[in-house]
């Protein structure tokens, strides 16, 4: 009996141990969707690195940006890093958003569009219908399912273009400006800023007078639902991150220069030490 008890007793301390520790100590797996945006993968890579330095394990999944809405919406996924509001991204927080937390923004100022290679002589959206020859009636997009896509949908019917929009990825995207610029050829993409390309290229917005790529947004960041209390001390890191145009450049060329985005990630952090270190105060 006096075993039994012993037993006993030593079963119950461990069980109240166990649940005693805050859900960050009994589960240290951080599930970030990461989507093949380059400031995307720049910065997913960036907190992979900081929170493992800090004992916990962080799982990047690359998906569409759709999947990751979806993915944080039902708990499948932590984290998401980059929502881009007021505008961009409201269909998709209309439609997930009562299932997920907005923290932070940590990056002001983006925006968003069509854009040409400064050389082109067009300057306007206004101007691209009757230009539809010269650009090979096409415009080159990226992902499926990202709202930068649909938003470029409504600008074909507003500014009534009858070009070929081509769905393809950031990747793909560039390849094609990049062969474009090379060659001194007409060419329109759909991009954004903050992005390296407009330091390897000298390029411009089309001007939307219809205001159909909106005023500009913050980007966020959001997770699931129940993170706060799991994990803390790592929410209230990430709420005080924030980059600039000249940060987030450097990182995202400091990756493209190593061809491998947690080496590239992990020289920015070397060489910005003080500034890493201030998000965890």
């Amino acid at each position: 009996m006096r075993l039994k008890g012993i037993i006993a007793i030593v079963a119950m301390a461990f069980v109240l141990s166990v649940f005693s520790q805050p859900a960050a100590a009994k589960e240290k797996t951080l599930r970030f969707g990461v989507n093949n945006w380059a400031e995307n993968v720049a910065v997913s890579n960036m907190w992979k690195i900081l929170l493992e330095e800090r004992g916990y394990d962080v799982e990047l999944t690359q998906v569409g940006n759709g999947v990751m809405y979806g993915g944080v919406a039902s708990g499948s996924l932590d984290i998401g890093l980059e929502v881009w509001l007021p505008n961009s991204d409201k269909p998709m927080v209309d439609r997930f958003g009562k299932d997920f937390d907005i923290q932070s923004a940590w990056y002001k100022g983006a925006s968003l569009g069509l854009v040409v290679p400064s050389y082109v002589e067009i300057d306007s959206l206004a101007e691209l219908s009757d230009n539809a020859e010269t650009f090979e009636k096409e415009i080159i997009g990226i992902d499926s399912g990202s709202s930068l896509n649909e938003m470029t949908r409504e600008a074909l019917d507003a500014y009534g273009l009858e070009y070929e929009f081509v769905e393809s990825s950031e990747p793909a995207m560039l390849g094609v400006l990049d062969a474009a610029y090379k060659a001194k050829k007409p060419v329109v993409v759909t991009l954004w800023n903050p992005h390296f390309a407009f330091a390897e290229y000298d390029l411009k917005y089309l001007e939307d007078p219809k205001n159909v790529y909106g005023d500009g947004d913050d980007i966020f960041f959001i997770t699931r639902k129940g993170f706060e209390e799991d994990f803390g001390e790592v929410l209230k890191w990430m709420n005080n991150w924030f980059m600039t145009d000249a940060t987030l450049g450097e990182l995202i060329g400091t990756i493209k220069r190593a061809d491998d985005p947690e080496e590239g990630a992990a020289k920015w952090i070397d060489a910005n030490r003080e500034l890493v270190d201030s998000w965890f105060e």
